[in-house]
């Protein structure tokens, strides 16, 4: 499991995909990739996703929450779950906890492994966490430079 850190751009992107069966049909997908400003993330996607079909409009840029992308292979065919961690340090002064909470971007297959992946990057935090939410999206790919 790898880790990247960005700035990071959620982008939905239509275009004519190519369906098992040979026809043309038009979707609207999510994507992300890491960009430093809204014009370049619109270039790279219209370059990636014009790979993967034609007739490419971008429909919408927003910089995405996520503080760090973990991934495995940016290939595979597994989900993306965006996790929201709570780090937790202690005032020593009142005695009180505060959280902070963090937001990734997680590549697995199904909810236990996103988890286990959140854990396997984790192990060597030297600061207190707790998992505080794992939701899956509808995030298709992840672009990295």
């Amino acid at each position: 499991m790898q880790s990247k850190s960005a700035n990071w751009y959620e982008v939905t992107a239509k275009y004519l995909k190519l369906d098992n069966d040979g026809t043309e049909k038009r979707v609207s997908e999510v994507f992300v990739v890491d960009a430093v400003s809204f014009t370049e993330a619109e270039k790279r996607i219209t370059k990636e996703v014009s790979e993967l079909g034609k007739a490419v409009e971008v429909k919408k840029i927003n910089p995405a929450p996520f503080r760090e992308v973990f991934y495995d292979d940016l290939d595979s065919e597994a989900k993306w779950f965006k996790a929201k961690l709570a780090f937790i340090e202690s005032d020593e002064e009142t005695g009180k906890e505060k959280r902070s909470n963090v937001v990734y971007l997680v590549q697995a297959e199904d909810f236990d492994e996103a988890l286990s992946n959140i854990n396997e990057v984790m192990k060597g935090s030297m600061e207190d966490f707790l998992t505080a939410n794992i939701a899956e999206t509808k995030i298709c790919a992840v672009f990295i430079h």
